[in-house]
């Protein structure tokens, strides 16, 4: 996939001398390629080293394992921020319950 998408680009530049709109589009498309075209091909890649499996059933594990790990990076911070401000916590902690 990547290859195609530069391989395009590279065409959309070269055009682009004699119309400016085609750089445009080579930007917007390396754009788009960078923002969801690589994330979608990432889970692949990570469940490499994992312990196999279906293709299909490949990129599940990475998402449960990137929100684990987003969920346990909040625990900790909330966890600190409770211990190094044990008065402001309370203090919320009324206010939720309350």
């Amino acid at each position: 996939m990547g290859t195609i998408v530069m391989s395009g680009t590279v065409v959309l530049v070269i055009l682009g001398f004699g119309n400016h709109l085609y750089w445009l589009a080579a930007v917007a498309i390396l754009f788009l390629y960078l923002q969801y075209g690589r994330d979608a091909s990432a889970p692949s890649r990570g469940s490499g080293g994992g312990g196999g499996g279906s293709s299909s059933g490949g990129s599940m594990p990475a998402d449960y394992r990137s929100y684990r790990d987003r969920r346990d990076k909040q625990a900790k911070w909330e966890r600190r921020y409770r211990r190094e401000r044990p008065l402001e916590a309370r203090r919320q902690q009324r206010e939720k319950s309350g």
